[in-house]
This record gives C-alpha cells, sequence and structure tokens, in this order.
C-alpha cells in the first residue's frame, strides 16, 4: 500500500465511531443522564417464549461477535461474575422426599421486615433462581419492606436429587410437581424461619415460570395468602407456537465455554441478555465447571440443566395457561416484550379489564434481567394496588344506623 493509500484509509478510520457500549440499565439508573439509548431490535417473535433460554443467535460458525485479542482483552474484566450475596441476604435448603427421591430445594432469599409482602419468583426452564437477582435487589430498594424467595426449581441451579438405593429416577418436571414444589417451598419456610404465619404472597414468574406460578394461584393451595401474581413473558398460544423452534434453537448454542467469563460474555453479545450488570449475576446459575480428564486440557462450563431432556414437559407447561390466568382469584399482572404474543383469550380479557398489562418493546424475552430497575417498580406498584391492609373500607349500613339511633337517644344531632 503506497504512502498516499495509508494515510487515506487513516483518515477514513479516524472518522468511524466509537465502539458502542452495552447498555447497563442498572449503572445507567444511579450515575446520571442516560449517555447511551440502546436502540433495540425489533425481537418480538414469540420463539423466545417457550423457553428462557430466549433469542435465537447465528451459529459459532458466522463469528458474529468475534473481536481482536487486544480489544477481548480489555472488555474482559466486564465479564467477572457478581456474587449472589450482593442481591440476596442469604440462601436457604429445604429438604424434600417424595416416594424415595430426596430433593434438596435451594433458594436464594430476603426476609420480609415488619408486615411486608414476600415477592416469590420462579424463574424460566434452563434458568435459575439468580435470573431475578438484579430485579430482586430494586424491589428491596423500592420497597426496603419486601422480602424475595427466589427458588432453584428442580434439575435447574443448584437444587439437587438423589435416590436411595441404586434405581435411577426418572426426571419430572410436570407443571404439577412444579407447582406442588412451590407451594412445599413457601410452607417449609414459614416453618423453618418459625414464622407465625405466611406473609402475604406476590408470585412472580418468568416463561415457564410464569405457567408454574399461574397454576399455584388457580389451585388455591396458598389460599389468601396471595394477593396477587404477575407472569413475564409468556402467554399459551405464543408459547405452544414457539415450541416448533426450540430444538432448531438449542442447536445453535454453544455447548460450553472455557470459562464462566465467556458464557457471560455470549449471552450478553448474542443479547439473549441485553443488561451486562445482570447477566454478570445470572449466568453462574446456568453453568458447572467441569473437571478435564485431560491434565494437559482445561476445564470447561457446562449448562445446568439438559433442555433437550425437558421436551416431554413443554406442551403440559403452557397449554391451558391463558385461561387460568384469567380466572385464578388475587390481582393479575402480564409484563410482555411485545403486544404480538397476547393470543385472543388474553385479547378479550384486556378488553373487559381482567388484568393489567405492562408492555417493554425495548427488553427481550428476558424483561426482569434486562431492565430490572423498570421491572421492579411496576412490581411494587402492583402490590400497593393488591395490599389490602392498605383498604379503608366504608362503615357497615347497620353501623351508620346503630351510631344513628345512639345520637338520637342522647338528644345529639346526626
Amino acid at each position: 500500500m503506497s504512502d498516499l493509500q495509508k494515510s487515506f484509509a487513516k483518515s477514513r478510520l479516524a472518522k468511524l465511531p466509537p465502539e458502542v457500549p452495552v447498555f447497563d440499565e442498572i449503572t445507567e439508573s444511579r450515575s446520571g443522564p442516560e449517555v447511551y439509548n440502546d436502540h433495540h431490535e425489533d425481537d418480538s417473535s414469540s420463539a423466545s417464549s417457550a423457553s428462557s433460554t430466549g433469542t435465537i443467535v447465528p451459529s459459532q460458525s458466522q463469528k458474529l461477535f468475534e473481536r481482536g485479542s487486544g480489544q477481548r482483552a480489555r472488555s474482559r474484566s466486564n465479564f467477572v461474575a457478581s456474587p449472589w450475596n450482593d442481591f440476596f441476604e442469604t440462601e436457604l435448603f429445604i429438604e424434600d422426599d417424595m416416594d424415595g427421591l430426596q430433593i434438596n430445594h435451594h433458594v436464594y432469599f430476603t426476609s420480609p421486615t415488619k408486615s411486608g409482602p414476600l415477592f416469590v419468583t420462579h424463574h424460566g426452564a434452563g434458568s435459575s433462581g439468580l435470573s431475578f437477582a438484579a430485579c430482586a435487589a430494586e424491589i428491596r430498594r423500592a420497597l426496603p419492606t419486601a422480602g424475595i424467595l427466589s427458588l432453584d426449581a428442580r434439575s435447574h441451579g443448584l437444587t439437587t436429587q438423589s435416590t436411595t438405593d441404586s434405581q435411577k429416577y426418572e426426571q419430572d418436571l410436570t407443571l404439577e410437581t412444579l407447582s406442588r414444589d412451590l407451594i412445599y417451598i413457601v410452607k417449609k419456610t414459614k416453618e423453618k424461619l418459625k414464622w407465625d404465619s405466611i406473609p402475604p404472597l406476590v408470585l412472580v414468574g418468568h416463561s415457564l415460570g410464569g405457567a408454574v406460578v399461574t397454576h399455584v394461584a388457580k389451585s388455591g393451595e396458598l389460599g389468601s395468602n396471595v394477593l396477587a401474581y404477575a407472569v413475564l413473558d409468556v402467554v399459551e398460544g405464543s408459547a405452544i407456537d414457539a415450541l416448533q423452534s426450540m430444538e432448531t434453537y438449542l442447536s445453535t448454542r454453544p455447548s460450553s465455554f472455557p470459562s464462566l467469563a465467556s458464557g457471560i460474555e455470549w449471552h450478553t453479545r448474542s443479547r439473549t441478555i441485553r443488561n451486562t450488570a445482570s447477566a454478570r449475576v445470572s449466568v453462574q446459575g446456568l453453568l458447572r465447571e467441569e473437571p478435564s480428564i485431560d491434565s494437559h486440557v482445561a476445564a470447561s462450563w457446562k449448562w445446568r440443566t439438559d433442555l433437550a431432556k425437558t421436551k416431554p414437559f413443554w406442551e403440559n407447561w403452557f397449554t391451558g395457561l391463558s385461561k387460568k390466568f384469567l380466572e385464578a382469584r388475587g390481582g393479575k399482572l402480564l409484563l410482555l416484550a411485545g403486544t404480538d404474543r397476547l393470543d385472543k383469550e388474553l385479547i378479550i380479557g384486556q378488553m373487559q379489564g381482567k388484568y393489567q398489562l405492562q408492555v417493554f418493546p425495548e427488553a427481550g424475552h428476558f424483561i426482569h434481567e434486562d431492565q430490572p430497575v423498570k421491572t421492579a417498580q411496576i412490581l411494587v406498584d402492583f402490590y400497593k394496588r393488591n395490599d389490602r391492609s392498605a383498604l379503608v373500607l366504608p362503615p357497615k349500613v347497620s353501623d351508620m344506623l346503630a351510631s344513628k339511633d345512639s345520637a338520637q337517644k342522647w338528644g345529639l344531632k346526626k
């Protein structure tokens, strides 16, 4: 290349805009005016509603997100995992025995104070209780009396299963079983912490978790303790339609990562999770380190949950969801990443004012991770609207008449 060509190339490169930063809602919300307005591409396809693994991305061979080694080294520090106890007070292990199957349910927990509510969160398929970490911290910041119980479902996160004998157990992830687990965990938490009663509950579920909390609310097993329930980015029609593309999605994502930081980076750069701060705490719940048999080969990080093996349960999770959502007792909130996800039953229900609808057009499937501050504020406001203790009821007619009779008896005007 001649000197003239080099000079021309340098002048052109100097005019290129700087690298676009990854948007971090939590940091931006606390550091003054937003300096970068993330223009999200349209991700309203309902394919992501079937699983909490989110946005379908190009295969690795396309190297869409590949960067130079210098840039990669400088940005690596952005993908260091954040400790879970920055977001929750403690963790609980709740033992369960189901016909010889021992389950050790793992829960991330922040205790409610005074008469505050308990937000019980259930993640989606393939995810973990840490999916709600950033949102949980923001709920507590917006409502200091609130508690949060964020569970790892069976076969997810740090929840473990074992049998008393050498017999291999069959995986049971039916909607009925997952709902039973949530109810069991809430009741056992009350016993473990020696509460006099279960605090007012707001059930919050993302994707599969939305189907679980709806089923629990409809069952009435937790009684009047359930004030309200919120479902994040899943409706029956679009979820069932999206099941057709699930296997395609699973074949496109990496089977392992060389490090936890690489896993966090992939989730961010693929825009599966669009908030770096959220990904830094949640992705560690999705992956586990597996040592290499060969001492010369580094360990790898693989998925904790084999989503392909959950296929037999997919339709069971979502069939009848819309009907149950509209019929269950309690306040109802539906948060969606796009209005195209609404099916006929929900459109009619919305027109009849049966539930509250919030749309996050700028978020992906992981609404609560992409925008934890906004999600938390909506959930806190939702609780306040359904808080029975804040209601001031008018006096009964009988009390008013008795008061009038008493006034007349004593010669007082009334």
